[in-house]
């Protein structure tokens, strides 16, 4: 059974600190259950590239059950400025990750759950894990209107989707990743996920809009470690072996050595924003300068993260052109960042010849550029 949130940290201390490595990686079942006693997204991304990475699938296929505190997960070709809002997220102090899979963005609160199946290359078959999971919830609530669609989604009466699907396919081995909506924050979920850059151009793949819903607005009698315990036990049923859910903690070097390592990689901005495909921003900056608009256009390329070309079409006289030549000198070949944007602006600034008018139109510029991150 699945223990409530309160023991688990118990369980933890008193088993699986002690667990001896060998005997997460195998045992005598073909099937193992694990969950993980974190809520960092980070954390659990890297034990996904783990176990792909060290097990032996072919002794011991798993199911990796884990939940992350708010969090915008992005597919590995995705560009973030496209798929969400940063400027949001930032805000709001929601985490950003790239996993290494595919597929679509999605947003991770304490409402969502995540389900890995990992097997090896020959067993992968996304469409019966699925079928797996609507078989869990429809012995748990037989009245729910739950089926799997040639897009491998869930969804709820016909319409809405509780459950995305991603995979990574390895030479040997191959995992299986999937959400499943139970209680979500929709309204933050809808917010981040709206794009407000505009003028982007790239061939990242983009995510497909859908309308969703929470298990548990069709029935609020439901509850997360339900759902996680009703999983389980199809899948253990499903395999043979006992219905009994290990519960591993993501930092821990003695059960999962190097895993430290991977989470550190996946914080990255190399990773995560350095990942990103080109792409290019085309646009026109509305600038609000005392009673008049000024129309800026912006061109800049961007790769590996990083402004590659930059131009900024200025009317004359807006800012001396020695100091607009730095202003683009100085962004090429800088991050797409506005963090790494503010401090280059600062800097230049501090070069600029003391005049309050050409200070109030340099600082209007870099905020609109920095805008566009």
């Amino acid at each position: 059974m699945v223990l409530q949130p309160s023991l688990k940290n118990c369980l933890w201390l008193s088993c699986v600190l002690r667990t001896p490595k060998a005997g997460f990686r195998s045992t005598a079942s073909g099937a193992l259950v694990i969950q993980s006693v974190s809520n960092d997204v980070y954390q659990n991304l890297a034990v996904e590239d783990w176990i792909h990475d060290h097990m032996d699938l072919e002794k011991q296929q798993v199911l990796f059950l884990w939940r992350n505190s708010p969090a915008v997960v992005i597919g590995r070709h995705q560009n973030p400025w496209q798929e969400c809002n940063l400027r949001l997220l930032r805000q709001k102090n929601i985490k950003l990750a790239r996993r290494r899979s595919g597929g679509g963005t999605v947003y991770h609160d304490l409402g969502n759950i995540n389900l890995t199946f990992f097997t090896t290359k020959k067993r992968y078959e996304r469409m019966e894990n699925l079928k797996l999971v609507v078989k869990a919830l429809k012995a748990l609530r037989p009245q729910l209107d739950m089926h799997v669609t040639d897009r491998y989604d869930i969804l709820l009466d016909r319409h809405y989707k509780i459950s995305g699907t991603a995979a990574k396919l390895g030479r040997t081995s191959a995992y299986h990743h999937c959400t499943l909506l139970c209680n979500a924050d929709k309204f933050v979920l809808s917010s981040v996920l709206k794009s407000p850059y505009k003028g982007l151009k790239s061939n990242a793949t983009p995510s497909v809009p859908a309308s969703v819903k929470n298990l548990f607005e069709e029935d609020p009698s439901l509850t997360s470690e339900m759902l996680l315990d009703a999983i389980a036990k199809e899948y253990a049923m499903h395999h043979h072996t006992d219905h009994h859910i290990t519960l591993i903690n993501p930092a821990d070097e003695t059960l999962l050595p190097g895993i430290n390592n991977k989470t550190k990689e996946l914080q990255t901005w190399e990773w995560v924003y350095g990942k990103t495909p080109k792409f290019s921003v085309s646009t026109c900056l509305n600038i609000v300068y005392k009673d008049s608009i000024l129309d800026v256009k912006v061109n800049m390329d961007v790769k590996h993260g990083r402004i590659e070309v930059c131009n900024i079409d200025l009317p004359e006289q807006w800012l001396p052109p020695a100091l607009y030549s730095k202003l683009v000198k100085s962004l090429t070949g800088s991050k797409f960042c506005p963090n790494e944007t503010t401090t280059l602006a600062a800097t230049l600034l501090r070069v600029c010849p003391q005049d309050d008018e050409l200070h109030s139109r340099w600082n209007l510029l870099c905020e609109n550029m920095i805008m566009l991150m």
